[in-house]
């Protein structure tokens, strides 16, 4: 299954978890987006339409992960190593931040979805601290994983007793989050650039089912070569959240993407607009007065005898 990467937002963090405030007087006036399953790369330039200097709270929050799941095909402990932010040139070093939820609804089988419960507090009260709450990020061993899921299972805050009470099997299920946050301010109508970069989840599975292929809007083509067997059946998917950006003033001025596939694939995605292939692995997006409405899921699907 695809994973899914986040846009930049303002906010803050509060008990329940993370919020998004919206702002007038600060506008998104470009994007600049590459994505590629080794790398994502953002530019941004806002502009503060205001006459007085304003800071802000700019949050970036991860996928949630959760510890039952194998996550061999996907280097969560990559992403946090490699996430580097720089505010006009300069690096800057951001706040972490760690929630943690468990499944709130009696499911047969749970899945991300379902874990809506934001317990992160109530787990603290057991003594576990933000490093073990992370623990499904930044896996070692397994002896620390069962160590740490037995704290949780132990936990005995009534929230946790409730909502553990609804899993039936012998290993608890719960989602880690990480969140980076930092203090950005923006001068009174002038520019401000934000990049940053990282390493990101990519999943993926050895079909390509109707379902996915819906979700993803693989088309006849593409369907021909998966058909015909001139496809392995793997893809790889990779999701970038793109809603959170429309937190900002106004639409976005300029909002420019670069999707870089490997010689032996094929990429589906589903967009509204253009898609131009300007290169044998290179794709672009290019949009003016953008309102993100929807996020960006895109698959990469393996060929055979490539030429």
């Amino acid at each position: 299954m695809p994973l899914t990467n986040a846009n930049d937002s303002t906010g803050y963090i509060g008990t329940g978890g993370i919020q998004y405030i919206q702002n007038k007087y600060m506008q998104m006036k470009r994007e600049d987006l590459y994505l590629s399953k080794k790398q994502i790369k953002v530019d941004y330039q806002f502009q503060n339409l205001s006459d007085r200097d304003i800071t802000e709270n700019i949050l970036f929050p991860l996928h949630k992960v959760q510890n039952y799941i194998e996550y061999d095909y996907a280097d969560v402990t990559g992403l946090v190593d490699s996430f580097t932010v720089t505010s006009n040139g300069k690096k800057i070093k951001p706040q972490i931040h760690v929630r943690a939820f468990l499944p709130s609804t009696e499911a047969e089988y749970v899945e991300d979805g379902d874990f809506q419960a934001d317990v992160t507090e109530e787990l603290k009260s057991c003594d576990l601290n933000d490093k073990e709450l992370m623990q499904p990020w930044t896996f070692e061993n397994m002896d620390d994983e069962v160590k740490v899921n037995q704290k949780v299972a132990n936990c005995t805050h009534p929230k946790v007793k409730q909502l553990l009470a609804i899993q039936d099997e012998d290993t608890v299920r719960w989602q880690s989050q990480i969140i980076y946050s930092w203090q950005q301010q923006f001068k009174a109508n002038e520019m401000t650039k934000i990049s940053h970069q990282y390493q990101p989840l990519v999943g993926g599975s050895l079909g390509l089912g109707e379902e996915v292929a819906k979700a993803h809007c693989v088309d006849q083509n593409i369907q021909k070569v998966v058909d015909r067997g001139d496809s392995y059946g793997v893809y790889s998917g990779l999701s970038y959240i793109l809603k959170t950006g429309a937190n900002w003033a106004k639409s976005i001025d300029s909002f420019n993407v670069t999707i870089e596939r490997d010689d032996d694939e094929l990429l589906s995605l589903c967009w509204d607009g253009e898609v131009k292939k300007v290169s044998k692995t290179q794709f672009k997006i290019t949009e003016k007065n953008f309102k993100p409405k929807h996020d960006l899921n895109l698959i990469f699907i393996q060929r055979k005898n490539v030429k």
